[in-house]
C-alpha cells in the first residue's frame, strides 16, 4: 500500500511517557491515526481479505482457552494458501531452504508456518491453550484484562480505530527521528478498549505476507529466546524483535531506528 494514495495517516502530537501497566495517558492526538484507507484493496487483494477474516477468531483475554471451530481452521488454511502464492513468500521459502531452515516441500512448509503462527499454546499458565503467535502479533490480546499485549498490525489497528475501540494517543520518537506520514514503520502509543499501550510499533501499509515472511525468517534463523535483528528494509534501519514461545512465535514487531531519507 502506498502512503498518500492507498492510505493517509495523521501523526499529530508526540505522546508522553507512560509507565507500563498504567492506564492513564494524555491524548496528544484528537483525531484518528488513519484518515483514509483504500478498503477496496483490502477486500479485493486475496491476502488482505483472507487475513481480515482471521481477526475475529480469538478470545481477547489470556487465561481463557481458545475454542477453534472447523470454520476457523478453514480460514487459517485459506490464508496460508494465499500468502504462499505470493512472490514475497516464495522468496522467503527459497531463502529458508538455502539456509536449511525450511523443507522444500510446499505442504511441509505450510505445516511449519501453521505450527509457528497458529498452533495454540499456554501463555497464561492458569488456563488452557489460550494464545498463538498470530493472535498476539496481528490481533492483540490482554494480560489479566489489565494490560495490552501485541497488536502490532496496521490493518487491525485501522479496523479497531474505525470501530472506536482504539484511541491513538500520538507517536513515540526521539526529536531527531521525527516520523512523517510517508513512513512505513511507526512507534506509537494508543489505548484499546480502555487499556493503554505505552509504546507499540507497527509496519504501516505493509502486506500480511511481508510481515509473516520477515518475522518467520528471523524466528527460524535464531535459536535465542529473544532475537533483536537490526536490518535494512527499503530506506529504514529497523530492529526486528522476535521472541520465542517454545517452537512458536511469542511476539514479533519492528522498531524504527532511523530513516535514511532523513539523512540519519
Amino acid at each position: 500500500m502506498k502512503p498518500g494514495k492507498d492510505y493517509t495517516i495523521n501523526l499529530q502530537g508526540k505522546a508522553d511517557y507512560v509507565a507500563q501497566g498504567s492506564n492513564s495517558a494524555r491524548d496528544k492526538a484528537s483525531a484518528h491515526l488513519f484518515t483514509y484507507v483504500n478498503e477496496d484493496k483490502l477486500k479485493s487483494i486475496t491476502t488482505y481479505a483472507s487475513f481480515i477474516k482471521l481477526l475475529d477468531n480469538y478470545e481477547m483475554s489470556t487465561g481463557v482457552a481458545e475454542k477453534v471451530t472447523s470454520e476457523e481452521l478453514e480460514e487459517n488454511d485459506v490464508f496460508l494458501n494465499a500468502i504462499l502464492q505470493t512472490q514475497v513468500m516464495k522468496c522467503a521459502h527459497k531463502y529458508l531452504i538455502s539456509k536449511g531452515q525450511a523443507p522444500s516441500d510446499i505442504a511441509q512448509f505450510k505445516k511449519q508456518l501453521f505450527d509457528i503462527w497458529f498452533k495454540l499454546y499456554n501463555r497464561d499458565k492458569s488456563g488452557g491453550a489460550d494464545s498463538c503467535g498470530f493472535e498476539h502479533v496481528f490481533v492483540g490480546e490482554t494480560k489479566y484484562g489489565k494490560e495490552i499485549m501485541g497488536l502490532h498490525n496496521w490493518v487491525q489497528f485501522y479496523l479497531q480505530e474505525k470501530l472506536n475501540f482504539v484511541d491513538y494517543k500520538g507517536y513515540k520518537a526521539r526529536d531527531k527521528d521525527m516520523p512523517d506520514a510517508n513512513d512505513h514503520v511507526i512507534n506509537l502509543q494508543f489505548s484499546w478498549k480502555g487499556l493503554v499501550k505505552p509504546m507499540g510499533s507497527s509496519f504501516i501499509g505493509a502486506s500480511p505476507e511481508f510481515e509473516v515472511a520477515l518475522f518467520t525468517i528471523v524466528f527460524l534463523k535464531s535459536n535465542e529466546r529473544v532475537t533483536n535483528a537490526v536490518v535494512n528494509v527499503d530506506e529504514y534501519v529497523i530492529e526486528v524483535v522476535v521472541c520465542r514461545h517454545g517452537r512458536a512465535i511469542g511476539t514479533s514487531y519492528p522498531k524504527l531506528l532511523s530513516s535514511n531519507n532523513r539523512g540519519l
